[in-house]
């Protein structure tokens, strides 16, 4: 078999296999527990179900339906990009690898933005349910803006700043009168590190990122060496 097909192979089931995974996750989170609802699985990682209308761990930068339209384009691009790459043989294996993480992951969150404001009930208060309109459980939203759900929570160093820092929302005068920022240290809020909430494809892009940039600098450094 050439390289070319083993690498298209290897691409679309890491990519399915990553989506299933994905999907698997955020629909037993969606359907078990209550939004806001959390579960201690250890003293450092907790599953903690939350909703976001934003990009990768929950950050929200522009409105929900452009974003949902701009991951669609984006994953479009890409994957046209990997799979020109395999068919030109112009690729290698953890090139493939990295990209079908990030695409994959990209794939996962996409649905939850196209399919799960019809797909499932509001989960306000109550266990969210699988829409039916006959039986009067009605979607919580329309289709392409639904939201993400996150679960993984890794709360893995948490101490308490000392009382002489500042408060969030103190008015500080230091020749220059200001109000201090809630995202500076502050002695009313906990240092915590990891702070956001994340999905499994969240964590499928950042690890394939982190792999891109890695292959792209041993890449570069065995150019220059070659060079000399």
């Amino acid at each position: 078999m050439k390289k070319s097909k083993i690498q298209l192979w290897v691409a679309i089931l890491l990519m399915v296999l990553i989506v299933a995974i994905d999907q698997w996750i955020k629909i037993y989170i969606k359907t078990h527990f209550v939004l806001h609802e959390s579960y201690k699985v250890t003293s450092w990682f907790y599953l903690s179900f939350i909703e976001n209308n934003g990009m990768a761990f929950g950050m929200e930068l522009v409105g929900k339906l452009w974003l949902t339209l701009f991951r669609i384009v984006a994953v479009a691009m890409f994957g046209w990009f990997l799979f020109s790459r395999i068919k030109t043989q112009k690729s290698t294996y953890s090139f493939v690898v990295s990209m079908s993480m990030v695409i994959a992951g990209a794939i996962g969150n996409i649905i939850d933005c196209i399919f799960y404001g019809r797909w499932f009930t509001a989960g306000f208060g109550k266990v969210a349910q699988w829409a039916d309109a006959e039986k009067g459980l009605m979607p919580y939203g329309e289709w392409l803006q639904g939201k993400v759900v996150d679960m993984f929570y890794f709360p893995l160093i948490r101490f308490d700043w000392p009382d002489w820092m500042p408060h969030s929302g103190q008015l500080m005068d230091w020749g220059i009168r200001f109000y201090w920022p809630s995202w500076m240290p502050c002695s009313n809020e906990p240092f915590m590190f990891f702070k956001p909430v994340f999905n499994f494809a969240d964590a499928a892009i950042s690890v394939g990122v982190a792999f891109l940039f890695i292959i792209y600098y041993i890449s570069t450094r065995n150019e220059g060496k070659s060079a000399k």
